[in-house]
């Protein structure tokens, strides 16, 4: 039987999901990537209360520790508990057209899907899966994305729809119009409080990187040491349960956990140390994305006081600022080749192919004993490149990523 809710807060009860819902519908909440949210305080609030769903906390915690189904050469195809829908009725011969809303290609992470997504489309184009992908940009912002899927719906050109929601509950009623057509939908990467597409496709989530990284933290800290999390933006729900799921193990360990929200922005990232800094000793710094870590570690060197421990993500920039100061860290992963397994998807569904309604795939963290290996494996690679990005074996590499021009 399927969730009740078909997103990473699949177990919510009825009034939870009201006062979720409010996390990002809210006048006062900005969607995400606003600049707007840049340095908007975020005390320990009724936000992560109201995204903590002990359920979801408990499955993530346990998926953790499972061996995904499949190749480990192809982690990108790989399951975690996987429960298959049947997908006969949409079996169709023919190249079909895919129309993507996608929320944005506004940071390393996203861009770095965006390019594995294209050379992924251009091997199925040359199998004749897929003729072409129309895709429109939302650039952050959620009444963009609506209009941009009511678009897709009113052409009637789309033969499946692939939609990555810029955030969760107001793109809900867009995601379920797009349902509603008859047509496969796929979402990944964020989630949606409908039950409706064929697949959501997703690494394990929030809550599981919310617990590797407290765990860390908590296990090279000491009670009562003050950590700064420095969070993006709110209403997103994988974003939302990295926090909760933090916050709940650093308030356990007594740790001295502050939030801020940072747009991203390496100035105001820098800012907030520096604060927090001027206040007293801050011994840890936990981020729900590692866009900004080089940032944060260099705040800590303009202050001239000893390195953190640090939670950052698999992001170059932060691999290569980790090694040069051999500071106390681990680099959470979201996995960034869920940008080709939506397309895979789309292969399999109208091949008639049974796939998993909800489709988890593997998220480890990149630790120190692994991080000579990945630096090598990604010489000559950009900073904003994501180091277990899952392409290698895609036509183009390593040079397309190299020269990492947007298609």
């Amino acid at each position: 039987m399927r969730h009740k809710v078909h997103v990473a807060t699949a177990m919510l009860s009825a009034a939870a999901l009201l006062a979720l819902a409010g996390c990002s519908t809210d006048p006062g909440v900005t969607p995400a990537g606003d600049a707007t949210t840049a340095g908007a305080k975020a005390t320990t609030t009724a936000a992560a209360v109201n995204w903590f769903d002990q359920a979801l906390y408990t499955k993530q915690l346990a998926q953790r520790s499972v061996t995904p189904v499949g190749a480990a050469s192809q982690p990108y195809l790989q399951t975690i508990d996987a429960k298959l829908v049947d997908t006969a009725k949409f079996k169709s011969p023919g190249a079909k057209k895919v129309c993507f809303a996608n929320a944005s290609i506004s940071n390393p992470w996203r861009q770095t899907g965006w390019i594995t997504m294209n050379q992924q489309l251009k091997v199925l184009k040359a199998a004749g899966v897929i003729s072409g992908m129309e895709t429109r940009d939302a650039q952050d912002k959620d009444d963009t994305q609506i209009a941009d899927i009511d678009y897709f719906i009113a052409d009637g050109n789309c033969d499946a729809f692939l939609i990555s929601p810029n955030s969760t509950a107001a793109l809900t009623p867009a995601v379920q119009r797009a349902c509603d057509t008859g047509k496969p939908v796929v979402v990944f990467d964020r989630g949606v409080q409908t039950t409706c597409p064929v697949t959501f496709i997703h690494p394990i989530g929030g809550f599981a990187w919310g617990i590797d990284s407290a765990k860390f933290l908590i296990a090279n800290l000491k009670k009562g040491d003050k950590v700064v999390a420095l969070r993006i933006s709110p209403g997103v729900d994988v974003l939302e349960q990295r926090w909760a799921g933090a916050d709940k193990l650093f308030k356990e360990a007594g740790i001295n956990a502050v939030d801020h929200f940072t747009g991203a922005n390496p100035t105001e990232i820098k800012k907030i140390i520096s604060d927090e800094l001027a206040k007293g000793d801050v011994k840890g710094v936990w981020m729900d994305a590692g866009d900004g870590a080089v940032a944060a570690i260099e705040a800590f060197e303009d202050a001239g006081v000893p390195y953190p421990v640090m939670i950052g993500e698999d992001e170059l920039s932060f691999l290569r600022k980790w090694k040069a100061t051999n500071i106390t860290a681990l680099a959470p992963v979201y996995s960034n080749f869920q940008w080709r397994t939506g397309l895979l998807a789309i292969q399999k569904i109208f091949a008639g192919q049974k796939v998993p309604s909800e489709w988890v795939l593997p998220q480890s963290p990149i630790t120190k004993a692994e991080l000579d290996g990945y630096l090598a494996k990604n010489v000559g690679m950009p900073n904003g490149h994501y180091a277990k990005f899952g392409g290698e074996d895609l036509p183009g590499y390593p040079a397309v990523w190299q020269k990492r021009v947007m298609p």
